[in-house]
């Protein structure tokens, strides 16, 4: 019981930390970084962290079969820097809690894509939480503002390429410890982002101490830890239940974005209802079928 209450904690802890990153991404955005670039400096600090790890704990960690590398391209290039770029890009245009919760329509995504490639069913349990995360997008967005649905767009998109990294890395861990294919994932992506981030003007910007701090907080705090705590909360619980509890993440955000002052409306309100709800009927329908 004691190790299952800690294991609620790592999740939550993990998710929170996931829930804060806007506040180092708005601060890098404003001092000059592109969200692609934000987006490379995420991915080498974590790189940087995911060395030294695998350094201390066993170098085997850096073996692969070259014939499996489309797996960590999956991960690195279409999903880590695709939603990345997707998902900063639209802290940029919408509250950070739309953001946020935009981000969660990713388990749709993967249950249409698991359909087809791991041959799961489409339950009317599952239509439901489709239907209610697409109408908590409509109210989310905002009716007839144009600027804002263009930013739920990207989120949406930034959903697809979180969604992406469920579909690849279940592939490398039937081979592969998490530590290597999050190795393998954040070099790719910082190999496939650096020739088109101007690393010299980048170079120039971090002689600001402000700026390396925030970067390193993306990285540490926003990007290592929380797969550390996530990870380790997993131990104790089973997927669906890590999940739920996982909603700390959007719940974070929108009181960030309150804090910070984005304007937020009755309608945002009622679209992170639905989306989080869409998304609570999903777990339930994976812990009901692992009960079975």
């Amino acid at each position: 019981m004691e190790s299952a209450r800690i294991g609620i904690l790592y999740v939550a802890l993990g998710a929170a930390l996931w829930g804060i990153i806007g506040l180092f991404t708005r601060f890098l955005y404003s001092s000059g970084l592109s969200p692609m670039q934000i987006t490379l400096t995420r991915c080498l600090v974590a790189l940087a962290v995911m060395t030294a790890t695998i350094l201390v704990m066993d170098r085997k960690l850096f073996r692969i079969d070259p014939k499996d590398i489309w797996m960590f391209i999956g991960t690195g290039l279409f999903s880590i820097v695709f939603f990345n770029v997707m998902y900063f890009t639209t802290q940029q245009m919408v509250s950070l809690s739309i953001a946020s919760v935009l981000l969660y329509t990713a388990p749709c995504f993967v249950m249409i894509m698991s359909m087809f490639l791991f041959k799961e069913r489409i339950t009317r349990l599952k239509i439901l939480a489709l239907i209610l995360a697409f109408a908590g997008c409509v109210f989310s967005a905002g009716i007839g503002s144009e600027e804002l649905n263009i930013g739920i767009l990207f989120g949406i998109l930034a959903g697809f390429g979180y969604a992406l990294y469920s579909i690849f890395s279940k592939f490398a861990l039937k081979k592969y410890s998490l530590v290597t294919i999050l190795f393998y994932t954040f070099l790719i992506a910082s190999l496939c982002l650096l020739p088109f981030c101007e690393p010299m003007t980048m170079v120039d910007l971090c002689n600001d101490t402000e700026i390396i701090l925030n970067i390193l907080g993306l990285g540490i705090i926003s990007t290592v830890l929380p797969y550390y705590f996530y990870t380790k909360g997993l131990k104790s619980m089973d997927a669906g239940k890590a999940s739920i509890i996982a909603f700390v993440e959007p719940m974070v955000a929108t009181i960030l974005s309150l804090m910070i002052g984005d304007p937020f409306g009755i309608s945002n309100v009622i679209g992170i209802v639905l989306i989080l709800g869409s998304v609570i009927l999903l777990s339930r329908g994976t812990e009901n079928a692992d009960a079975a």
